[in-house]
C-alpha cells in the first residue's frame, strides 16, 4: 500500500516499502525529491481537510449521479494535492541562508514521479485499456501539469482544481 493521509486523526502513514516499488515497478525517479513531491502531496490533503474541502468533495461525491461524475471530483482533489506539492516545493526552492534547497532537477524527478502514478499509466501498465472514467488521481499529464502549476506560482490560490468540474 502507498503512503495516504487520513482525515480522522489527521495523520500521514508512509509506507517504506512502497519507495522500492515506486522506483523499480513503476518507473519513477530515485531523487530524494520525488520522495518529498510524494509526501507533500498527502500533505497536500492535510491541507484540503484544514479548509474543508475534502467534506465538500465527500458531499458533492454522495450527489453524485453516478460513479464518473464521483471520480471526476476525486481526481480534482487529487490534483489539487498536486498542486499544493508544487507550492510547497517552489517555496523549498527559495534562498535560505545563501543555499538553494532545491535545482531544475528536482523538479524533475518530482514530475517523473507525477507521470508514473497517473491513472493512465497505471491503466497500460496493468494490461487493461486507458479508461478515463474509471480515474480517480487523473492522467499522467494532468498530474505533471499541476505539480508544475503549483511550482511555477507558488501560490495556493493557482491550485483551483474544481473550476473545470
Amino acid at each position: 500500500m502507498g503512503p495516504f493521509y487520513c482525515p480522522t486523526d489527521r495523520h500521514v502513514y508512509l509506507d517504506l516499502s512502497f519507495w522500492s516499488q515506486l522506483e523499480s515497478e513503476l518507473g519513477a525517479s530515485s531523487a530524494d525529491f520525488a520522495r518529498a513531491y510524494v509526501i507533500a502531496h498527502e500533505y497536500g490533503h492535510h491541507v484540503q481537510t484544514l479548509t474543508g474541502v475534502s467534506q465538500q468533495v465527500q458531499s458533492a461525491q454522495q450527489r453524485a449521479s453516478g460513479q464518473a461524475e464521483a471520480n471526476r471530483y476525486s481526481v480534482a482533489l487529487e490534483l489539487q494535492a498536486d498542486c499544493y506539492a508544487g507550492v510547497w516545493a517552489a517555496n523549498a526552492a527559495a534562498v535560505s541562508n545563501g543555499e538553494v534547497a532545491l535545482d531544475a532537477g528536482d523538479l524533475e524527478a518530482g514530475m517523473q514521479t507525477a507521470s508514473a502514478i497517473g491513472d493512465d499509466t497505471l491503466q497500460r501498465r496493468q494490461g487493461g485499456q486507458v479508461q478515463p472514467e474509471g480515474f480517480t488521481h487523473g492522467s499522467s499529464a494532468q498530474r505533471v501539469e499541476w505539480l508544475r502549476r503549483g511550482y511555477e506560482s507558488g501560490d495556493p490560490a493557482a491550485c483551483d482544481t474544481f473550476q473545470a468540474l
